[in-house]
């Protein structure tokens, strides 16, 4: 199942070694966050693939350089303004759909992937210009005050300040500090924000899936704090074959299709999607919390929604064994490679 999981990653692998989300018709473009994920597995690895991942990142934001001057120096308002999150197969911006580009998470997970790369011993930085865009992504999240700016998450949807935007960006900032200029002030202004909504995810979100990500990768909360995020997403969120995102999540909900996604959050509750990928991140959490035993738990049970081996859907339809078309989800297949890797050598991946 392992092999067969790289082997997926392989597939979805484009030439220039960043990743497309899966192949189906709805993913088949490439997003920044899913990349950094996707690219975890191969940090430890005798390889060059992690940083060729992050040189083909750092070309897509030289060749929007133009447009990252002019947000350093001015705070965008229109949510196309921002820099995007979601690339064409060609890392070209895609202007024909009403998106929600305001994701400060996928900037914060960057700028985490690059630190963390340096941390292992990878050259991560080509040139003068590679070490100047990063400094310029500092700036981006000082103009646009991430600690407070309202975005859109790392589900794409309302705009709220949400803790899992606001603690990637605090991590990837203090993985890039020392490399680049990162002003105190940035990552106490985030961690003022991100305490100020513990354990919450959002004003109107008592808990999300995302919030498992300030356990793992980005280890914010450790400890019994880290404990107390764990505790609530899977006494609220977990599912037989996966993880919902939150209570009355309409995306995938088996009344989306006659109902649509409009309705209030309560309309939708006890049919939302259960994702595959939380079952591994409960395992990454539970290692980093010192709890191998649930790990191979929530591993196994990863193992058990597999479509094929090493295929992971990305969600299954509420209560049942029927996936979405999103099939197989690379997000997902690394996720199970670092839990299932981590469990060998007792020491998730990255630190």
């Amino acid at each position: 199942m392992l092999i067969e999981s790289y082997n997926v990653l392989d597939r979805l692998r484009l030439p220039g070694d960043v990743y497309l989300a899966s192949p189906s018709h709805d993913y088949k473009y490439v997003w920044i966050r899913d990349c950094v994920y996707m690219s975890f597995p191969y940090l430890n690895k005798a390889n060059d693939l992690y940083e060729r991942t992050y040189y083909r990142l750092l070309d897509l934001f030289l060749a929007y350089e133009w447009k990252i001057d002019i947000l350093v120096e001015t705070k965008p308002f229109w949510e196309w303004e921002y820099i995007h999150a979601r690339y064409t197969p060609e890392l070209e911006e895609i202007h024909t759909q009403n998106w929600g580009h305001v994701q400060h998470d996928m900037i914060g997970a960057f700028l985490f992937g690059i630190g963390t790369g340096m941390k292992f011993g990878k050259p991560m930085f080509r040139t003068d210009r590679d070490r100047l865009i990063v400094q310029k992504l500092v700036r981006y999240l000082d103009k646009v005050e991430y600690w407070c700016d309202r975005d859109n998450g790392m589900w794409e949807e309302d705009r709220e300040v949400h803790a899992s935007s606001v603690g990637a960006c605090i991590a990837g900032l203090r993985a890039v500090s020392g490399l680049v200029d990162v002003p105190e002030r940035l990552i106490t202004l985030g961690l003022d924000s991100v305490f100020g909504l513990f354990p919450r995810e959002s004003v109107s979100k008592p808990t999300d899936l995302a919030l498992l990500s300030l356990v793992y990768p980005y280890r914010l909360f450790t400890g019994m704090l880290g404990e107390m995020i764990v505790e609530q997403v899977e006494r609220e969120l977990l599912r037989e074959r996966g993880v919902i995102r939150y209570t009355g999540d309409s995306y995938y909900s088996t009344r989306e299709a006659e109902a649509g996604r409009g309705r209030e959050r309560g309309f939708y509750v006890g049919t939302e999607a259960e994702w595959t990928f939380g079952l591994p991140w409960l395992a990454l959490c539970h290692l980093e919390l010192g709890y191998p035993e649930k790990a191979h738990e929530f591993v196994a049970r990863t193992e058990a929604v597999m479509s094929e081996p090493g295929v992971l859907p990305e969600l299954y339809y509420s209560g049942s064994a029927t996936p979405n078309g999103n099939t197989p989800l690379g997000w997902s297949s690394a996720m199970y490679i670092l839990a299932k890797e981590a469990l060998g050598s007792r020491d998730p991946v990255p630190r």
